[in-house]
C-alpha cells in the first residue's frame, strides 16, 4: 500500500512537471510530437517505476513474515528453556528402584501317606520382584508405590498386587506419618537385620502369622539424639495389602525398639484385631492376637539373632467358637569371611497348634555361602530342609502325617 502512494504521488509530481512543460510556448506544429515523445517516456518511467516498488513491497512481506515466524520460534525455545528446570527438578525429586528374588533350584517333597508331591522337580523360580517410584514433594512430603509380583502356586499363575501406595509427611526423625498401604512395624524391620530375605522369609512371614505391609496409618520414628531407641505403629484394616477392602474394625500392630549400642537390638512388638475378616454381616468370635521378641546384632561382618514370636487365635480361628495357640522361633547368623563371601545358616522351631492339634509342628533350617557378585547383585548356594506335621483321621486310624522338603540350589536378589 505505502507503495501505490508513493508511486502515485511520484505521478502526480511529473504530472505537474509535464504542465510546467507545456506553459514554454512552442511552435504549433513542433509541440504535439514533443509533447507526445515526453509523456511516453515518463508512463514508461512510471512503469518500471511502479515494478521496482511491487518488487520491494514482495521482499518486505516476505521479510515480515520471516521475522514473525523467527519470532515465534523465539518464543518456543523461550518457554521449552522455562519448562527444562522444571522437568529436571521433577526428574531430580523422583528416584526409580526395583529388587527380584529368584533361584534355579531342585525340590525333593514327600508325603508320608502319599509319597512325593506335586512341588517336587527342577526349575527357576521368581520369588518377588519389586518396582518402585519415589517422589519427593519437599522436605516434609514425598510418596511411594511399589508393586509386587509374585506366583500363586494355588492357581498356577502370576500375579501382580501394589504392595506399597502411601503419601508420607517426615515431620520429624521421630514422627513419620504414612498414609496408605505401606510397610507393618515386625516382619520388615526382622528383615532387616536378618539380610538373607531373598533365601527365606522371616519366621512369622514364613509361616502366615503376620503381614509385611497393610492398608491403614503408619507412624514411627527413632528416639533420642543418638537413636537409643525407635518405635512403629500402624492403623489397618488387617486383610494385609492385597486385601484394601474395609472391615468393620481396624487392627493394631505396634514395636518399640532399644540400641543398647550400635548394630545391637533389643525389640518388643504385637499384634490384636480381627484380621479384616469382621464385617457388618460377618461377626467375629475371637479376636487375633499375636506377641513378638527379636534380639540381634549386625554389622559388615557379623549377622546373629534369635526371634519369637506367640500368637493365639490366628487366621481362620477368628471366625471360630473355639481357641487356640501357637508359638515359635527362629536362630540365625552369618560371618563375612572375606568382603565379596560369607557363611550363614538359620533354624526354626514352631508348634502350630498347642490345643486342638499338639501333633502340628514345623521345623526349618537352611545352610549356605553367599557370594557378592558387585553392587546390587548377590548369589547363594543353598540347602534348605523343612519337616511339617500335623495329625490327620484319614486314611484310619488317626495319625501324625508329615511333609519332608529338602532344597538345593542357587538363589539370588538383584536390587537396584
Amino acid at each position: 500500500m505505502r507503495s501505490k502512494m508513493l508511486v502515485v504521488a511520484i505521478a502526480a509530481s511529473l504530472g505537474l512537471a509535464g504542465a510546467g512543460v507545456h506553459a514554454a510556448p512552442a511552435p504549433q506544429d513542433a509541440q504535439s510530437p514533443a509533447r507526445s515523445a515526453e509523456v511516453e517516456q515518463l508512463k514508461a518511467q512510471l512503469a518500471a517505476l511502479q515494478a521496482k516498488m511491487d518488487e520491494l513491497e514482495q521482499r518486505t512481506d516476505a521479510q515480515s513474515d520471516i521475522n514473525v515466524s523467527t519470532g515465534q520460534n523465539i518464543e518456543a525455545l523461550q518457554k521449552s528453556q522455562a519448562a527444562a528446570p522444571s522437568l529436571d527438578k521433577a526428574l531430580a525429586d523422583t528416584t526409580f528402584s526395583g529388587k527380584m528374588y529368584f533361584d534355579f533350584s531342585n525340590i525333593d517333597q514327600k508325603n508320608s501317606d502319599t509319597g512325593k508331591t506335586d512341588a517336587s522337580g527342577t526349575g527357576l523360580g521368581v520369588k518377588r520382584f519389586y518396582l518402585g517410584v519415589d517422589h519427593k514433594f519437599n522436605d516434609v512430603w514425598s510418596a511411594n508405590l511399589t508393586t509386587d509380583f509374585n506366583y500363586v502356586s494355588s492357581d498356577g499363575e502370576t500375579n501382580l498386587f501394589v504392595k506399597k501406595a502411601y503419601v508420607q509427611g517426615k515431620f520429624d526423625p521421630a514422627a513419620v506419618l504414612r498414609i496408605g498401604s505401606a510397610d507393618m512395624p515386625w516382619i520388615p524391620f526382622v528383615e532387616s537385620y536378618y539380610g538373607f530375605r531373598y533365601v527365606e522369609n522371616t519366621l512369622t512371614d514364613r509361616l502366615k502369622y503376620a503381614n509385611s505391609a497393610d492398608w491403614g496409618l503408619h507412624l514411627f520414628g527413632d528416639l533420642g539424639a543418638s537413636k537409643v531407641a525407635n518405635y512403629a505403629v500402624s492403623v489397618v484394616n488387617g486383610g494385609g495389602y492385597k486385601n484394601p477392602g474395609r472391615s468393620k474394625g481396624v487392627d493394631i500392630e505396634g514395636r518399640v525398639g532399644f540400641v543398647p549400642f550400635e548394630g545391637m537390638i533389643v525389640a518388643v512388638g504385637g499384634y490384636s484385631g480381627h484380621l479384616g475378616k469382621e464385617t457388618e454381616s460377618i461377626d467375629a468370635p475371637q479376636t487375633a492376637q499375636r506377641g513378638d521378641l527379636m534380639v540381634a546384632y549386625a554389622d559388615k561382618k557379623v549377622r546373629v539373632g534369635a526371634e519369637y514370636f506367640t500368637a493365639k487365635n490366628w487366621g481362620n480361628l477368628v471366625l471360630s467358637p473355639v481357641e487356640d495357640k501357637a508359638d515359635g522361633y527362629s536362630l540365625w547368623g552369618s560371618v563375612a569371611l572375606t568382603d565379596e563371601v560369607a557363611l550363614f545358616a538359620r533354624y526354626d522351631n514352631a508348634k502350630l497348634s498347642k490345643d486342638l492339634d499338639d501333633g502340628a509342628r514345623d521345623v526349618y533350617y537352611n545352610l549356605g555361602l553367599q557370594y557378592q557378585v558387585t553392587k546390587g547383585f548377590k548369589l547363594a548356594a543353598v540347602w534348605k530342609h523343612e519337616k511339617a506335621e500335623r495329625s490327620v483321621t484319614t486314611p484310619v486310624p488317626p495319625h501324625v502325617q508329615n511333609v519332608k522338603t529338602n532344597e538345593i540350589g542357587v538363589f539370588g536378589e538383584v536390587a537396584f
